[in-house]
C-alpha cells in the first residue's frame, strides 16, 4: 500500500472517530438524563361533593383510569356509613359496573360482625389492602373515618399506613361526602347549621377534628357546598384554622386532583376561597371578614393549586368573554337583585353568574332567623358581594345549559341586628 492510500485510510479513521465519539458522549448523556429525570409515582385525588349516583359515569371511570384502568383493583371502605355492608356493596357494584375490580374490606364502627380496632391491625387484611391501586371512602359519618383509622392517641393505625403508602406510590384516593370531608387536615366533625355556625363558631374535637390530610395542610375542602349553602361555614373554619386557601365542592360533582391541578368534572362546579389578603375587625366579637376572593369553577374547568391560575373549558373559551371593567362591556342582565337568603340551595351559585354579567357594582346576601326561640334571633349576617379590577367571567351554552365560569369576586361579611320587623302591610286609604 503506497503512502498516498495511507493517508486517505487515516483521514477516513479519523472521520469516524469524529463522528462517533460526540454520539456516543450523547447517547451516554441522554441515558445519564433519563435515568436522572425518571418520573416519580404522581398520586391523584377524586373528592366527589356527596350525593354521587352510580350512574355518574365520567366520576367513576376517572377512578377507576386514575387506579390504572380497567381491572384496577380498589379497596371500598363503608367506614363512615350506618349500613356499611349494604351501602359498601352498592359502591362495589358501581365501580364493576364501569370495569374495576372493587374489594369491600369490612371495617367500620357500628352495624358489622368485625371489630374494627381489630381489622385496622388485621395484617393479613392489610397486605391485602396493599394489593389494590386505590381505594374508595363511602358516604356517612366522616368521625367514623377518623375514629376507626386514628389510635386514640391520634397516631395512623397500621391500615392507615398502608393507605397512604398506595397514595405515595401513585395510587387515587377517592371519596364522597364523609369520604371528601376527610381529604384535608381539618374536617367538619358534627357541625349544627351553617348560621348556627357563622353565630357561634366552631370548637376542635366537636364541631371540627383532625381529617386523613391527603390534599395537604393548606387546603381546607367542604362538601354538600352549594346545595347546603355551606360556604359561609368554610369561611369560619378558615378564620379559625389559618387557612387562605379553600375549595368546596358541590353534589354529584368531584374536584380531581393530580400534579398540582385541580379539575372539575361532573354535574355541578366548585368554589375557591381565597383569604390571603383578607382582613377581621378584631374589635367586632362576632363573627366578621372581608375581602375574601371567590371564583367559581364549572365543569371541565382546572385550577392551579400552587399558581392559583384559573384555566377555563375550552368551550368556554370559545363562548363569551364577560369583562365588566372593559368600557364596551355589554351585561346580560340589568335588574338589581337583592338576595334575602344567601345560604339557601345553589343561592350562591345563582348570584356569581347573574352578578358577573350584571350592570350591578355591588350585590347583597342575608343571613337570618326570624324564629324567636334561635338562639340570638336577634343576629344575622350581611353579604356584600363586589366587583374587582381583576373580576371577570366565561360563559358558553355548548353544554346544552348556560354555564359560568366566575372568576374574582370579592366578598365582605359583617353581623348585623335584625329589627324586629322584616317587612309591613300597606296600609289602606280609607
Amino acid at each position: 500500500m503506497n503512502k498516498r492510500s495511507w493517508l486517505v485510510l487515516v483521514i477516513f479513521a479519523i472521520a469516524v472517530l469524529i463522528r462517533v465519539i460526540p454520539l456516543s458522549l450523547a447517547n451516554n448523556k441522554e441515558t445519564a438524563t433519563t435515568v436522572k429525570s425518571s418520573p416519580l409515582p404522581s398520586p391523584s385525588l377524586v373528592i366527589a361533593g356527596g350525593n354521587l349516583r352510580y350512574d355518574n359515569a365520567e366520576v367513576f371511570q376517572k377512578i377507576i383510569q386514575l387506579a390504572g384502568g380497567k381491572g384496577a383493583r380498589i379497596a371500598v371502605l363503608p367506614t363512615a356509613s350506618g349500613n356499611p355492608i349494604k351501602n359498601g356493596n352498592y359502591s362495589v357494584e358501581a365501580l364493576k359496573k364501569y370495569g374495576a375490580q372493587p374489594i369491600l374490606f369490612p371495617v367500620a364502627i357500628e352495624n358489622i360482625d368485625v371489630d374494627y380496632q381489630e381489622a385496622v391491625n388485621d395484617s393479613t387484611l392489610i397486605k391485602k389492602v396493599e394489593t389494590c391501586k386505590g381505594v374508595y371512602f363511602t358516604g356517612g359519618s366522616q368521625e367514623r373515618i377518623t375514629q376507626a383509622l386514628y389510635t386514640k392517641t391520634g397516631e395512623k393505625t397500621p391500615l392507615l399506613d398502608a393507605i397512604w403508602k398506595i397514595y405515595k406510590k401513585g395510587g387515587v384516593i377517592a371519596g364522597t361526602s364523609a369520604g371528601a370531608a376527610i381529604m384535608s387536615d381539618t374536617m367538619f366533625r358534627d357541625a349544627s347549621n351553617v348560621l348556627s355556625v357563622l353565630k357561634n363558631g366552631v370548637t376542635e374535637g366537636k364541631e371540627i377534628d383532625k381529617g386523613l390530610g391527603f390534599i395537604g395542610k393548606d387546603i381546607f375542602i367542604d362538601q354538600h357546598f352549594f346545595i347546603r349553602g355551606r360556604f359561609a361555614r368554610s369561611l369560619v373554619v378558615m378564620k379559625k384554622k389559618g387557612y387562605n386557601l379553600g375549595i368546596g365542592v358541590d353534589e354529584n360533582t368531584a374536584l380531581v386532583v393530580k400534579n398540582n391541578i385541580a379539575e372539575v368534572i361532573g354535574y355541578k362546579g366548585a368554589l375557591v376561597m381565597d383569604l390571603s389578603a383578607a382582613t377581621t375587625n378584631p374589635s367586632i366579637k362576632e363573627f366578621n371578614i372581608k375581602n375574601v376572593k371567590l371564583t367559581y369553577l364549572d365543569r371541565g374547568d382546572k385550577f392551579n393549586l400552587q399558581t392559583k391560575e384559573v384555566i377555563v373549558h375550552p368551550l368556554k373559551l370559545a363562548g363569551t368573554k364577560v369583562e365588566p371593567n372593559n368600557p364596551s362591556y355589554q351585561p346580560h342582565f340589568n335588574h338589581q337583585k337583592l338576595y334575602p337568603d344567601i345560604l339557601a340551595n345553589s343561592t350562591l351559585v345563582d348570584l356569581m353568574s347573574n352578578f358577573v354579567d350584571n350592570e350591578q357594582k355591588e350585590v347583597i346576601g342575608l343571613a337570618f332567623t326570624n324564629v324567636p326561640e334561635d338562639e340570638k334571633p336577634e343576629l344575622g349576617f350581611e353579604f356584600k358581594f363586589r366587583k374587582g379590577a381583576d373580576t371577570r367571567g366565561y360563559f358558553t351554552s355548548a353544554f346544552g345549559s348556560e354555564d359560568y365560569t366566575v372568576m374574582n369576586i370579592y366578598l365582605d361579611v359583617t353581623p348585623i341586628r335584625m329589627t324586629d320587623k322584616l317587612y309591613e302591610y300597606i296600609r289602606l286609604e280609607a
